[in-house]
């Protein structure tokens, strides 16, 4: 087959034709009901499939692909397919090779929005002010830039946190915005006006950086197509067809990116879920969903409403509370699958019992033989999880954070991935200024000053700078000297890459530069672990061929490549769960404030709402088979006890689905009182009573004893006591303060804990 790029020159077999379809089903339409296989079929013109939660999505978008190949309409090079998450295209291309085989490999444009965005600019990035070798910054850099723009600007940072500027132009590229289109309104959003200003002062420092961040990957594209007619021309013709996952998600950037590359062939065909639109906070915009039948003449819609992952009952909760909202398309999702538990809601004292519940009934299930990769806690909030955690340490149930510290995050992986960038981009100041002084070489925030006002006069990068000032007398002492050596390592280390052994010229570079050894002097508890950490990190490099593709890999992916195979329950948080399914899923802090947020209600009101509502819909359209809602009457919070009413999203639940337990643990005795006064013994009456956001505080909490407040302001436990906790193991107490303690622990950490965490030892 001929080259993807070069449509002009193509094979003479390689033009698709336009005839007819077989009517003889191919195999890969085996098993497809009516509308999987409408929308798999349906190829030519705009197609939005409104796809609902379990109902074949992801076999349907694989088997659209391999229609397309094998019926000749179009070949690899013509289609343009989109995903949200580099995993989301590697299953696809898997998937899709095990129908059409090797010609799969020839499927360039198949990625992320981000991957796309990489490939169209490393070939025209000329024409937006970039060199083909342009650095991608992730968020850290672009935060480190920032704060040195904010700084020249003798801004306040107490007062105007760069994060906030930092957030601000992540925004604005969202919307597909350039300094110059920023509505003039916007700028009193930052440093009393300042914020547009410091925004071009921004992308002017990212081109002499040589460097674009994640959402320049978006923006530059549409400022390349808008500023480029025979570019955008080029590319119109060469996707002939273009598919889109998770359109829901889309920001108004790459919504406007689709839209301009959708207008010469028509041919785009959008997958998505409106009620499944929850990452408003990131920049998506539910809109683009909604309003796909405006923005594409005589475009059709194909529901996909038959689900196969969950029961009647979790559909048929599911379903009623999301009819709350306003801002839908609509749709009913059914199931042929018979029987399964209803919902249930269970009300307990606070999160310590609520940890408790979940952890008996985790074990009750395995018991049962049921996997703990089976089953999946999530929670709204992060600090949600800790409760959890202490609790299957005591029980001796193996878990796993998913969404946390991730092994390109780690500040010792960081370093060596700035040093081994500088090698690929000597332009790129910021990587260069992050390993200047590490291991410590004597060189200060003088000097580093200093060749910053070089580089901000000359217009040129740090190592230029650098390369200046030792030139001069304005640099004297160590700090010339050590700074004359650093460059030569890099321009020794700059012609070992060109070896392409990337894994060699990692290995030189941490033994030359002495940072393993850095690490090997260093006497700390977590020295050995960062040690491994670099182990690890050569080990991730062998599968890719040279230092150009997994830098591109870090920049693109960022997460750790580590199998674990051991059978653990995962906690995460609900966005984190979007795409997931569990047998069983445990969904805690359904109360007021937290579930929906009040932050999200506050900010952006009833469409907040919504997009809280949309979580709870996601969060219990996870489940197989069974779905367990917990409630408090008492959390810690802040420092502060709270008295939290249910969450509204309970009272929205339809009766007929659900199944309100009895109140659980230490407040058992008060239901039972309550009950006995007149309310009706029956789950649903007495519930409804309880649980409704509408009634006033005191019957909301019908049944339920006030949370007892800590009121005692000295310890039990004395200083010397020896005392022991769960995670931390034996210690001994080293001061006390009211109620806190100050704990020295025999595996080697001094905290400071509550006493109510410890017992006696």
């Amino acid at each position: 087959m001929s080259d993807p790029f070069d449509i002009d020159n193509l094979a003479e077999g390689d033009i698709p034709f336009d005839g007819p379809v077989e009517n003889t089903a191919p195999a890969y339409m085996e098993g497809l009901n009516p509308p999987q296989r409408q929308a798999a079929t349906t190829i030519n013109g705009p197609l939005l499939v409104l796809a609902g939660a379990g109902t074949g999505k992801t076999r349907v978008l694989i088997t659209r692909l391999a229609h397309i190949l094998t019926t000749g309409s179009g070949f690899p090079g013509q289609i343009l397919a989109v995903t949200f998450t580099n995993k989301a295209a590697a299953e696809m291309k898997e998937r899709v090779g095990a129908i059409i085989g090797d010609a799969v490999e020839a499927m360039y444009w198949l990625g992320t929005f981000h991957a796309i965005g990489v490939k169209i600019l490393r070939n025209h990035g000329n024409l937006v002010g970039l060199k083909s070798n342009f650095t991608i910054l992730d968020s850290d850099d672009q935060l480190r830039l920032v704060k040195q723009i904010v700084r020249t600007h003798d801004i306040d940072e107490k007062r105007w946190n760069p994060r906030i500027l930092a957030g601000l132009i992540d925004g604005w590229k969202n919307r597909g915005l350039l300094p110059s289109q920023v509505p003039g309104a916007e700028a009193r959003n930052y440093a009393e006006g300042k914020g547009i200003t410091l925004y071009a002062e921004y992308q002017a420092r990212l081109k002499t950086l040589n460097a674009a961040d994640f959402g320049d990957l978006i923006l530059l594209c549409l400022v390349l197509f808008q500023n480029n007619p025979d570019v955008l021309a080029d590319y119109q013709r060469r996707f002939r067809y273009i598919l889109v996952d998770e359109y829901q998600d889309t920001n108004v950037a790459q919504y406007l990116l689709l839209r301009l590359l959708a207008q010469g062939h028509k041919n785009i065909c959008c997958v998505g879920d409106d009620d499944q639109s929850i990452y408003g906070w990131r920049g998506a915009e539910v809109g683009n969903i909604l309003r796909f039948e405006q923005d594409f003449k005589d475009a059709q819609i194909i529901r996909l409403e038959q689900n196969y992952r969950s029961t009647k009952h979790i559909l048929g909760a599911s379903g009623g509370l999301i009819e709350g909202n306003v801002g839908r398309l609509g749709k009913t999702l059914w199931t042929e699958r018979e029987g399964g538990e209803k919902v249930t809601v269970n009300p307990v004292w606070d999160g310590r019992e609520e940890a408790r519940n979940i952890g008996e009934m985790i074990e009750d299930r395995q018991r049962k033989q049921q996997s703990l990769s089976e089953m999946a806690i999530l929670v709204r909030a992060g600090f949600q999880t800790r409760e959890f955690e202490e609790r299957f340490l005591t029980l001796g149930i193996p878990y796993r954070i998913i969404g946390g510290f991730r092994f390109y995050e780690r500040a010792e992986i960081r370093d060596v991935i700035a040093y081994l960038r500088h090698v690929h981009n000597p332009h790129d100041s910021l990587a260069f200024e992050r390993i200047i002084n590490v291991p410590k070489r004597g060189i200060g925030a003088a000097t580093v000053n200093k060749l910053h006002n070089i580089s901000r006069q000359d217009n040129c990068s740090l190592s230029d700078a650098a390369a200046r000032i030792i030139q001069t007398d304005n640099l004297r002492g160590k700090a010339r000297g050590t700074l004359s050596r650093l460059l030569d390592d890099f321009a020794r280390w700059r012609d070992q890459a060109q070896d392409n052994d990337h894994i060699a010229l990692t290995e030189t570079i941490l033994e030359e530069s002495g940072y393993s050894d850095m690490w090997r002097m260093d006497k700390s508890p977590d020295a050995e672990g960062k040690l491994e950490n670099l182990g690890e990190l050569i080990r991730a490099m062998e599968p890719f061929e040279g230092l150009d593709e997994f830098l591109e890999h870090i920049a693109l992916v960022m997460e750790n490549s580590r199998n674990d195979t051991q059978d653990k329950i995962s906690i995460m948080t609900l966005h984190g769960s979007k795409g997931l399914e569990f047998e069983t899923v445990f969904l805690p802090g359904w109360e007021e404030d937290l579930f929906p947020s009040k932050k999200s209600l506050e900010e952006q009101g009833e469409k907040g709402l919504e997009e809280e509502r949309r979580l709870a819909y996601v969060g219990l359209t996870r489940a197989k088979k069974e779905a367990h809602i917990f409630h408090v009457a008492s959390r810690y919070l802040y420092g502060n006890y709270t008295s939290p009413i249910p969450s509204r999203f309970i009272s929205e639940l339809p009766a007929d689905h659900v199944e309100f337990k009895p109140s659980q643990g230490m407040y058992g005795q008060e239901t039972q009182k309550a009950t006995a006064k007149g309310f009706s013994d029956s789950p649903r009456s007495w519930s409804q009573g309880y649980i409704s956001p509408q009634l006033n505080r005191s019957k909301a909490k019908t049944g339920i004893s006030q949370p007892r407040r800590k009121t005692a302001t000295t310890s039990a436990y004395k200083i010397s006591d020896r005392v022991f906790h769960d995670k931390f193991g034996y210690g001994v107490i080293m001061a006390c303060d009211g109620n806190k303690l100050e704990v020295d622990f025999e595996k080697g950490s001094l905290r400071k804990i509550m006493d109510n965490f410890v017992s006696p030892a």
